[in-house]
């Protein structure tokens, strides 16, 4: 691959060899420079913070210099910051005269929240607990101290690849969990073969990770208490409470698909593989395992030292305006939360502060709403609020422990354009408010003042890869609260949950959001630990918001699925109204719509949508320089597929004992939780059908006859009769069609029943005309199911065509149609419930 410059390389050149009577006042940063220099080329000073204070002057004093701009220039190398860099009010430049930092050189400069860990040796004698595979393979350094701490942290890399904080369970393995004790806050857990099962219960500042359907824990054991081969641990609080309390999403306990997955950490014992590490914060020491190859004389090793490298923080009244960042890399960020107050997410990475489940249901958006909660934002690498016209172009995230670039509240018309996210703790990008601290998370947010809406917004041209790799249920791009945003030409691979996620609140009614757009993205290779997942999710009401001409596809066999089929390429979740999802590339139609509020439209999304559509997603040609960093499925995980035309095609029947109006919208529930559109059911006096390409046609059938009081359930999935217009027409389908359903019963005589299942055998060869009367009418496929003596007739025709006008061009000009039809009567008689003389009923379809 070219490996193209990027357009803020281009920009930067023009401006170094501009007019230099248009030229801007430019601020020099260099590892070599001092904070004493005038921050001139020849004496630069030594780090942002002072360039910044060198700029807000320039402005203060209204000097002429400014008049096109400033451009701080920083010179390449690894600057470690001590302290955030903040960027304020008085930082703001106007749309004549921007700020604008960036790096000197091709080569990034790298803001660095890390700090470097040296002085490794080799440990002579071996620490105590450290397992027998351990010894002699152990290297040990001292850690800094800050005061009168040891500096903790949670992540370690070496060389720029992340080593694993040592746990129980090696690799990709976990553990499960024996049961939840919720009166007592407590969870039980088997002993690993080969463990010391008494020393465990000696080990301090233990955690657990546990997976919970669409979220992680991580929980700071207080004690264990062994019992023969299982161990009890209790936990910290305030996650012991809000662990054992909260309804969703909790630990899952299921003899179908194993209770839920856990893993220890943080133990010496642990340390027991190459690649992992340990932290002995009492006596200020880290301890690793090389990896192959890694050679601890020679190599760099850092640990995270600031949560938050750089703040954009306006106010209401005074935002911050007119500053942008291009080419910067921002590294090595860290996240203490867990360590310190335990994390129990809600969703997308936000954290509950309190939560249960209410006693009386009802709130007054809600009437049978259960689940409370409230919730926090994890910190992130780059925080913004209150800023308009800022952005970030041509620059790198890299190794951050959660979010890595976050627009939280009040900015508006800012762009996010041409970066990499690669190896990120949580949540890649995430933008607008998702409920205050303070504000229950069901509840409707629409501030009185609009300008606390995060609005118009745009993302586009990112690449996101081996981004949610710590708190997996974090997503790549997370919109809460936003208007008028605009997601659109990134890609997105490798995550742990979903691709992209906009919206918040669980509700239909009218919030803050509205004209938001998800366009053209690709999204590919997700859903890596954790289902209840999709490409593209979404949240509550949002008028006149759109999802168009996305890619995605590869989604992977999560090891440890609460719910194996419970995954999806698009998903429109509680509340989400007005809605238009058209055009969207996915390999089957795999989608959920659930609780969903009015006015979706769905239109032409599939594996028939033109291949175009492919070629066009994701980025665009100016910033696929940018895949030259992409991390794709470097553990050969395996992958889901129900490629088109790899699913099975059935037909479901419910036949009721008395109408079947009252149990249509438990069965549209139903289908809806398998990803299956309500337009996918038709309807018969007491009869309900369901047809769909699924592989999970068993599910459905338990589901059904469990829900359903009184239901016969019955499944349709012979298929002994196919036409195909593009194999019987030689004519491509069209992209959208309409399914009539007729259904029919054979003759009791069974010589009958197999001279007519003879006749379709051989009907193409010596009943062409038949086939080529269905290429008359525009017929594009007919599908004929049997169970039984009952048959099930699908005819597809062009969508908003009407049978009744194409089903006379099968005879027209064509007698031996006429024929075949006549022969056919005597083999067929009315289903129970039909008229003395009809012998075909059409199902109507679920508007």
């Amino acid at each position: 691959m070219i490996n193209f410059k990027p357009s803020w390389l281009v920009l930067l050149v023009g401006l170094l060899l501009g007019n230099l009577s248009s030229k801007a006042a430019d601020i020099y940063v260099s590892l070599k420079g001092s904070d004493r220099n005038e921050g001139t080329k020849i004496a630069p000073v030594a780090s942002l913070l002072n360039a910044l204070r060198k700029a807000r002057e320039l402005r203060r004093l209204k000097d002429p210099s400014i008049k096109n701009g400033i451009n701080i220039f920083i010179e390449k190398g690894v600057y470690y910051l001590t302290e955030s860099v903040i960027l304020r009010p008085e930082d703001s430049g106007t749309a004549e005269s921007p700020t604008v930092i960036t790096s000197l050189d091709e080569d990034q400069a790298v803001l660095s929240g890390g700090l470097p860990i040296s002085g490794w040796k080799k440990v002579v004698n071996n620490a105590s607990g450290l397992p027998n595979a351990a010894k002699g393979k152990i290297w040990v350094s001292d850690v800094s101290s800050l005061g009168n701490s040891v500096l903790e942290f949670r992540q370690l890399w070496i060389d720029g690849k992340k080593a694993v904080r040592a746990r129980d369970w090696n690799g990709e393995q976990m553990g499960r969990i024996l049961s939840w004790n919720f009166p007592a806050k407590t969870c039980k857990i088997p002993f690993l073969p080969g463990k010391d099962a008494a020393g465990l219960a000696q080990i301090k500042g233990i955690e657990m990770v546990i997976q919970q359907w669409w979220a992680i824990a991580n929980l700071r054991v207080k004690s264990i208490q062994v019992n023969a081969a299982e161990a009890e641990l209790s936990f910290m609080e305030p996650e012991r409470r809000v662990q054992s309390e909260h309804p969703w999403p909790a630990p899952w306990i299921s003899t179908k698909t194993g209770n839920s997955p856990y893993y220890l950490t943080n133990a010496i014992q642990f340390l027991d593989e190459p690649g992992e590490w340990y932290e002995d914060l009492k006596n200020g020491k880290v301890y690793y395992w090389p990896r192959a190859g890694e050679n601890m004389n020679t190599a760099k090793v850092v640990v995270p030292n600031l949560e938050t490298l750089v703040r954009i923080e306006g106010t209401i009244d005074n935002p911050v305006a007119y500053v942008s960042f291009k080419g910067v890399s921002f590294q090595h960020a860290g996240w203490l939360r867990p360590s310190r107050f335990g994390h129990v997410p809600h969703q997308a990475g936000m954290y509950m502060l309190d939560a249960y489940k209410l006693k009386i249901p009802g709130t007054p958006d809600k009437k049978g709403l259960e689940n409370q909660a409230w919730v926090g934002r994890p910190a992130a690498a780059v925080e913004v609020s209150y800023a308009q016209h800022t952005g970030f172009e041509g620059c790198r995230f890299e190794h951050h422990a959660s979010t890595g670039l976050d627009y939280k509240r009040g900015t508006h018309d800012n762009k996010i354009k041409g970066n990499l996210f690669k190896d990120i703790g949580g949540s890649a990008i995430l933008v607008g408010v998702f409920s205050d601290e303070a504000t229950e998370v069901h509840l409707p947010y629409n501030p009185t003042d609009q300008r606390e809406i995060c609005t118009n917004e745009s993302i586009t041209n990112n690449l996101i890869t081996d981004a949610t790799n710590e708190d997996w249920g974090c997503v790549g791009i997370g919109a809460g609260y936003v208007r008028g945003i605009n997601i659109a030409h990134n890609e997105i691979g490798d995550v742990a949950y979903s691709g992209i996620s906009m919206g918040w609140g669980w509700t239909k009614s009218s919030n803050a959001m509205r004209d938001n757009t998800i366009h053209a993205n690709k999204i590919h290779h997700y859903g890596k630990y954790l289902y209840d997942v999709a490409g593209i999710y979404t949240l509550s009401a949002q008028p006149g918001s759109v999802i168009t001409n996305n890619y995605i596809d590869s989604i992977y066999k999560a090891p440890y699925p609460h719910d194996p089929e419970h995954w999806f390429y698009l998903y429109t979740d509680e509340g989400s109204s007005y809605f238009t999802v058209k055009n969207n590339w996915t390999p089957a139609e795999k989608y959920l719509q659930n609780a969903n509020g009015p006015d979706n439209v769905w239109l032409g999304n599939g594996p028939k949508v033109n291949d175009s559509v492919k070629v066009k997603a994701g980025l665009e040609f100016d910033y696929r320089y940018l895949l030259n960093s992409r991390s794709v499925n470097n553990n050969n995980q395996s992958l889901n597929s129900i490629e088109s035309g790899n699913g099975n095609e059935i037909v479901i029947e419910v036949v009721l004992p008395s109408s079947a109006e009252l149990s249509k919208p438990l069965m549209v529930e139903i289908c809806r939780e398998k990803g299956i559109s309500a337009s996918a059911i038709y309807q018969w006096n007491n009869r309900l059908l369901v047809y769909a390409t699924t592989n999970e046609a068993e599910a459905l059938m338990r589901q059904f006859q469990q829900r359903i009081k009184g239901a016969e359930v019955r499944l349709y999935k012979d298929v002994f009769y196919k036409f195909d217009r593009k194999k019987h027409c030689g004519q491509e389908p069209v992209k959208e069609w309409d399914n009539i359903i007729l259904s029919t019963n054979l003759v009791k005589d069974e010589a009958m029943q197999k001279e007519y299942l003879n006749y379709h055998a051989t009907q193409f060869e010596k009943w062409p005309e038949v086939a080529k009367g269905f290429c008359n009418a525009d017929f594009q496929q007919l599908r004929i199911f049997k169970n039984g003596r009952q048959l099930m007739l699908v005819i597809s025709i062009p969508k908003g065509a009407s049978l009744d006008e194409l089903n006379p061009k099968t005879t027209l000009n064509n007698p031996r149609v006429d024929q075949w039809n006549a022969l056919m009567k005597k083999y067929q008689e009315g289903i129970s419930g039909t008229r003395p003389d009809e012998v075909w009923v059409f199902f109507e379809r679920e508007k």
